[in-house]
C-alpha cells in the first residue's frame, strides 16, 4: 500500500506543484496518517483523488527500492572509474547491465 506522503507528492506533481513542507504536514496520531496542514493555491485532495493515487503510488515506491538497490550495487562513481580503467569500459557496462536486469524498474 502507497504511502501518504507518496500519493499526496504524486497529487501535487499532477497539479504543476512540488512538495513543500512549510504548505503541507502529515501526521499520525496512531491512528493513520492524514493531512494535518494545507496551504497550497489548490484545492486538499479528497480520499478518492488520493486513493485513485494507489496504483501510481506502489509503482513509484517500489521504483525507489529498485533504485536505491541498484545504487548500492554500482558502488562509487570512484570505484566504477577504477573498474573502467582496470578492466576496460565493456566489463563494466555488462556489470551495470547485469544489475539492471536482475533489479528492473515496475
Amino acid at each position: 500500500m502507497a504511502t501518504l506522503y507518496t500519493k499526496v507528492k504524486l497529487y501535487l506533481d499532477a497539479n504543476s506543484k512540488t512538495w513543500n513542507d512549510t504548505k503541507v504536514s502529515l501526521q499520525n496520531d496512531g491512528s493513520g496518517d492524514y493531512i494535518k496542514t494545507w496551504t497550497f493555491d489548490i484545492a486538499e485532495p479528497t480520499d478518492e483523488q488520493l486513493a485513485s493515487y494507489e496504483t501510481a503510488g506502489n509503482t513509484e515506491e517500489s521504483n525507489q527500492t529498485v533504485i536505491a538497490t541498484r545504487k548500492k550495487l554500482y558502488g562509487t562513481w570512484e570505484n566504477q572509474l577504477e573498474e573502467i580503467y582496470d578492466d576496460g569500459i565493456d566489463s563494466w557496462k555488462a556489470r551495470i547491465q547485469q544489475i539492471k536486469t536482475d533489479n528492473p524498474k515496475g
